[in-house]
């Protein structure tokens, strides 16, 4: 089986500007290419997991999310980093128009998106890493089983048991790589 680091992608992975669709908006946070490196090196894959409401809210289209994507995922690939799969969820409870006006599974803290990379590619959630942003990742991650957790955002944590705290995504990476029993 295969194990991941799961990475929340706004406020992780870049600058969270709040519903960042166009390339010339999204900023890679410093330390990306050197963290995203060292996951790939130690033979994890890389799974991006995301809640993209700004769809659902009709900010934006799912094509306008895959453009994105797909230029993110080349920009890493063309420094070497593979990233096994980008999921997302365009849903929202009260927000969503149309049919994004739901409550899902899907959407963190729901754990549908972690498991479903799971299954997608032979994960063990166990020996796997989340790293988010926002409470709701670590409840994602805690959810789905994920093995271990790291925090890099700004909010208070609730329920922090379980869950290193660091200041980057170079850093959280860090923090699981060279400690693995503490992390």
């Amino acid at each position: 089986m295969n194990k991941a680091f799961f990475l929340d992608r706004d406020g992780v992975i870049n600058h969270d500007k709040a519903y960042v669709v166009k390339k010339e908006d999204f900023e890679w946070l410093p330390g990306v290419f050197d963290a995203c490196k060292r996951i790939t090196d130690s033979g994890y894959l890389i799974v991006v997991v995301t809640n993209q409401s700004g769809i659902g809210r009709g900010y934006y289209t799912e094509q306008d999310f895959a453009d994105l994507t797909h230029w993110m995922t080349r920009e890493l690939q063309g420094k070497g980093i593979p990233v096994a799969g980008v999921y997302y969820s365009p849903y929202h409870a009260t927000e969503g128009i149309g049919h994004y006006k739901k409550d899902s599974e899907c959407r963190k803290p729901g754990p549908k998106m972690i498991l479903d990379a799971a299954n997608d590619h032979n994960i063990d959630v166990g020996q796997s890493v989340m790293i988010g942003d926002n409470p709701t990742d670590m409840e994602a991650a805690r959810r789905a089983g994920v093995g271990r957790m790291v925090y890099v955002g700004k909010k208070p944590l609730d329920d922090d048991a379980g869950v290193a705290v660091a200041d980057s995504l170079l850093s959280a990476v860090n923090k699981v790589l060279d400690n693995p029993a503490t992390a």
